[in-house]
């Protein structure tokens, strides 16, 4: 996700400073620690590292705005990359990791300047579904996905933990 797309940015972490490493204070994130070095650009929407306390990995392949018959839905960026967040969350959730599990998301988007104009709406879009635990990210200009009408794509990688 753009460094616009978050919409806020993110909270101070624990004795880590502004933009510092730490572990998140409310002990949340599945045992994640979010680290983002006070002398790099304050990260927006995103973390600079995400370190993994021991745990089970889950790789979550490429999820697009596909329906349940197989169709690409959604005439937009934004409501691809709605429909494929939810997609991503659902596979996370069937393999035992929430959204505070994400360590790393890639984004492939057809149309990087598109996605940059839409980076608001597509933020608000992460809150309301993933909250303000931020992974790892990256946005990838890709000249085309796997089916054609696909405007974005989500894979990444989770980190579950006894609970």
């Amino acid at each position: 996700m753009s460094a616009e797309a978050a919409g806020s940015e993110q909270s101070e972490q624990a004795g880590a400073g502004a933009y510092g490493a730490g572990p998140r204070a409310d002990g949340g994130g599945g045992g994640l620690e979010r680290i983002n070095p006070s002398h790099l650009a304050p990260p927006t929407g995103f973390s600079h590292a995400v370190r993994a306390a021991p745990g089970t990995l889950v790789f979550l392949a490429g999820q697009t705005a596909l329906d349940g018959s197989g169709k690409i839905v959604g005439d937009g960026i934004v409501e691809q990359f709605e429909r494929a967040l939810t997609n991503l969350l659902e596979v996370a959730a069937a393999a035992g990791a929430g959204p505070s599990d994400l360590a790393k998301l890639t984004v492939f988007a057809v149309d990087v300047a598109d996605y940059r104009r839409h980076a608001r709406e597509l933020g608000r879009v992460w809150k309301r579904l993933v909250g303000g635990d931020f992974p790892a990210m990256a946005v990838i200009g890709a000249t085309r996905l796997w089916d054609e009408t696909a405007l974005v794509e989500i894979e990444g990688i989770a980190v579950v933990r006894e609970r």
